[in-house]
């Protein structure tokens, strides 16, 4: 019989499944749109109900479960690992809450008033793109060290 910890880790990873997996969809959706502009506003959107429904409450999920396997392992929050995580996480909600999402709310505003061809789409689009890259690479950082646990 699997004990609480493990429901926990199973529970985290399934969730950082989720969540990983739909924001890595993004890009797919992007490049698909751009080949069809008249279907860029329905995967603008598509992303905007993935990440609002699923990804973000998948990431808040994750802190919760990481923090009771934490607590339950008794392992210290200072464990450089854990701290540096931790830290990492507070900047990828502050970026994603932050900046991604009202950024993507202009982006789709933008395509819908203005076109796929004005400069104000353009510089949301190019903000969002870059805005993905950076929340991705730090949710891989995040996703190394809670694999390796590497100690300093």
């Amino acid at each position: 019989m699997p004990t609480a910890y493990e429901w926990l880790k199973f529970a985290h990873i399934v969730l950082a499944i989720i969540a990983v997996g739909f924001n890595a969809s993004y890009g797919i959706w992007l490049a698909r749109a751009a080949k069809h502009p008249e279907h860029e506003v329905f995967a603008l959107r598509t992303i905007k109900v993935l990440d609002d429904r699923f990804a973000n409450p998948a990431y808040a999920l994750l802190l919760v479960t990481g923090l009771l396997m934490v607590w339950q392992a008794e392992i210290p929050l200072s464990t450089f690992w854990i701290s540096t995580s931790l830290g990492i996480y507070a900047a990828v909600i502050l970026l994603g809450l932050g900046v991604y999402t009202p950024t993507l709310r202009r982006q789709i505003r933008s395509l819908e008033e203005q076109g796929p061809d004005s400069s104000d789409y353009r510089r949301l689009s190019t903000r969002g793109t870059i805005l993905g890259i950076v929340l991705a690479v730090l949710v891989i950082v995040i996703a190394y060290l809670m694999v390796t646990k590497p100690t300093l």
